[in-house]
C-alpha cells in the first residue's frame, strides 16, 4: 500500500474556517495492490468539503443511505458537502488510486458553482489525466513543506484543479451535444429524402440506438416539432409545390416544344 499525505499545520483534524475564500486543509493519495481493502466511514460527515479523484481502479461509494452502494470507476471526481455521509470502500484487487482532498472556505459554494460543479450532483466525469495528479502531487508537497506563502500557492492550486476539471466537464458536455445534433441533422436528411414513403418513427429511433421518447425530446428540442409534425410537414409543403412544379414543368416543355418546330421552319426556309 502506497501513501503520501500532506495537512495544514501538520493537523489531521477536520475544521470549518470562512477567514479567507478557500483554504486547502489536507490533500493525499492512496494506492493498494496487496492491501485487501480500505474502508472509510463517517457517518456524520466533516465539517469541511472534499474531492475524491479516482485515477485507478474503482470505489465503492454509499451515497445517503450505508445500504446503497454505487461503483465509480477510475476518471470520475466525487464530492462530498459538509456534514454528507461518507462511507466509501475499495480493494487491493481493483489496483486502485485515489486522490483526495479537503477545503473549506467563505466562498466555497460560489466557487463550486463557477466552475461548473452543480448543487444537485456529486459525481463528475473527468477522465483521467497525468495533470490531474501533478496539481494534486504539488498541493501535497506544498502541505508537507510549508515554505513561504505557501496557504496562498494553496488556494491558487486548489483553483487550477477545478478550472482544469470545469474544462474536462465542459467539453465532454459539447462533445455529447455535438453528437447529438448530428444525429437529428442525419433524421432531418432521412425525412426529406423519404417522406413521400411511410416512415416509422420508431423505427428509425431504435436503428440509431435511441428510445422513442428521447429520440421525440431531442428532434422537438433541435427543429421545434415533433418527427411526425416535422414529417406532415414536409408532405403538406410539397403538395402544395408539386402541382406547381408540374404546371411550370408543363409550361417549359410546351415552350420548348414550339421553339423547336419553329427552328424547324427556319431550317426549311433557309
Amino acid at each position: 500500500m502506497y501513501i503520501n499525505t500532506g495537512y495544514l499545520n501538520h493537523s489531521h483534524k477536520d475544521f470549518k474556517d470562512k477567514s479567507r475564500p478557500l483554504i486547502v486543509g489536507s490533500c493525499g493519495t492512496y494506492r493498494l495492490s496487496q492491501h485487501p481493502k480500505m474502508p472509510t466511514y463517517r457517518p456524520r460527515g466533516r465539517l469541511d468539503y472534499q474531492i475524491i479523484y479516482i485515477s485507478s481502479g474503482l470505489v465503492h461509494f454509499h451515497f445517503d443511505n450505508p445500504d446503497n452502494e454505487t461503483i465509480i470507476p477510475a476518471g470520475h471526481i466525487v464530492l462530498f458537502r459538509p456534514k454528507e455521509l461518507q462511507k466509501y470502500e475499495f480493494y487491493g484487487k481493483d489496483k486502485t488510486q485515489i486522490y483526495w482532498l479537503h477545503f473549506t472556505g467563505s466562498d466555497v459554494k460560489n466557487t463550486l458553482r463557477k466552475y461548473g460543479f452543480t448543487d444537485n450532483k456529486r459525481v463528475f466525469n473527468v477522465g483521467t489525466s497525468l495533470e490531474y495528479e501533478q496539481v494534486f502531487k504539488r498541493i501535497i508537497t506544498e502541505l508537507q513543506r510549508c515554505q513561504d506563502n505557501y496557504e496562498e500557492m494553496l488556494m491558487l492550486l486548489l483553483r487550477h484543479l477545478l478550472i482544469i476539471f470545469n474544462r474536462k466537464i465542459t467539453t465532454e458536455h459539447v462533445i455529447r451535444n455535438e453528437f447529438l445534433d448530428s444525429q437529428m441533422d442525419t433524421a432531418i436528411t432521412y425525412f426529406n429524402t423519404n417522406y413521400n414513403r411511410a416512415i416509422n418513427v420508431e423505427e428509425y429511433a431504435s436503428s440509431i440506438g435511441m428510445s422513442i421518447s428521447w429520440f421525440i425530446r431531442s428532434f422537438k428540442k433541435y427543429t421545434g416539432s415533433t418527427p411526425i409534425q416535422f414529417i406532415t410537414s414536409l408532405r403538406m409543403t410539397n403538395a402544395q409545390v408539386l402541382p406547381q412544379l408540374l404546371c411550370q414543368i408543363l409550361a417549359d416543355a410546351r415552350n420548348d416544344i414550339l421553339l423547336y418546330k419553329r427552328d424547324c421552319r427556319h431550317c426549311r426556309i433557309q
